[in-house]
């Protein structure tokens, strides 16, 4: 929090001295004008360089901004990746320990195996998700056409999401509101796998009490699959739906930072879903409230 209450401080610094020069600048400019309204070349030169000078601190301003916040998201990211590897890592290498050290019972044993395993599978989900992110940037028209069902492929990852975070089967409803029409789309598996995991996981992390997560699938305007994901968490604020989509960022709240992330879920959504024609959004009636995760996806129209 100290680290955050310092920047807001430096980008408040640069924004106030910024204000001051352009109010310097305009200060000069005037006294130049008053002086000289009677030649026209010094005036009509003066107006333009303090144009010159104007859109200069304003975008010099902007920048140093920009440069501000950017740093920002990459030293949460790169704190939420270090705990994201070290804290698996630190536990596995825990009940290795304590494996070599002590005689447990059979019962034991396997139970430290389960932990192990999924705690390996939650250092390579990690890893998975940055590589991910370096990669989708570099897809081409060729890697993106394959027919792809996504009806399937959601219900499939509801499945999974649910086994992975011991989910009773009622947690994730799967509503599917197609009327029967087809759910293919044409794109690369792997990544619209990922962004559909990246949803509906990050559906059950922001719902800490209780899930209940809606999954409704829907064909609209014959020309777009809809995948509508509503959780019953934490919500989201109105400044925020916009950045969430944004690589690193993170909603500066307390139980955001608490909980596990790297802010790279829904950067990876939407991208995937630009990559392949379609979009992403978010809507939220406020904290505490729940949001919902849409994403639509061009349909193949023509088998």
């Amino acid at each position: 929090m100290q680290k955050i209450t310092r920047r807001r401080g430096t980008i408040a610094f640069f924004i106030t001295l910024g204000a001051c020069l352009v109010a310097l600048a305009i200060g000069l400019n005037v006294r130049w004008v008053i002086l000289n309204w009677h030649e026209i070349v010094p005036l009509v030169l003066g107006v333009f360089f303090f144009g010159i000078l104007i859109a200069g601190v304003v975008l010099n301003t902007i920048f140093l901004v920009r440069e501000i916040r950017r740093n920002e998201r990459h030293d949460s990211f790169l704190n939420a990746v270090t705990h994201e590897l070290k804290t698996p890592i630190a536990s596995i290498r825990l009940y290795l320990e304590t494996l070599q050290r002590r005689d447990l019972s059979e019962d034991k044993r396997q139970e430290f195996y389960r932990v192990m395993i999924g705690d390996s599978e939650r250092l390579l989900a990690t890893v998975e998700q940055v590589l991910k992110a370096g990669e989708v940037g570099q897809r081409g028209p060729d890697d993106i056409s394959i027919r792809v069902d996504i009806k399937e492929m959601v219900e499939d990852s509801c499945q999974v999401v649910a086994l992975r975070n011991h989910l009773p089967s009622e947690a994730i409803q799967f509503l599917n509101e197609t009327r029967g029409m087809s759910t293919i789309v044409v794109g690369n598996p792997e990544d619209l796998r990922a962004a559909i995991m990246n949803v509906l996981d990050n559906a059950v992390k922001y719902s800490p009490k209780d899930p209940k997560i809606r999954v409704a699938l829907a064909v609209e305007h014959d020309a777009w699959v809809v995948l509508r994901v509503t959780d019953n968490g934490i919500g989201i604020q109105d400044a925020h739906l916009k950045r969430i989509f944004k690589r690193f960022y993170r909603v500066p709240s307390l139980t955001v930072l608490r909980t596990k992330g790297t802010g790279l879920g829904l950067f990876l959504v939407r991208t995937i879903a630009r990559q392949h024609g379609g979009d992403a959004s978010a809507t939220s009636d406020g904290e505490g409230r729940g949001a919902t995760i849409t994403v639509q996806l061009p349909r193949l129209l023509h088998s």
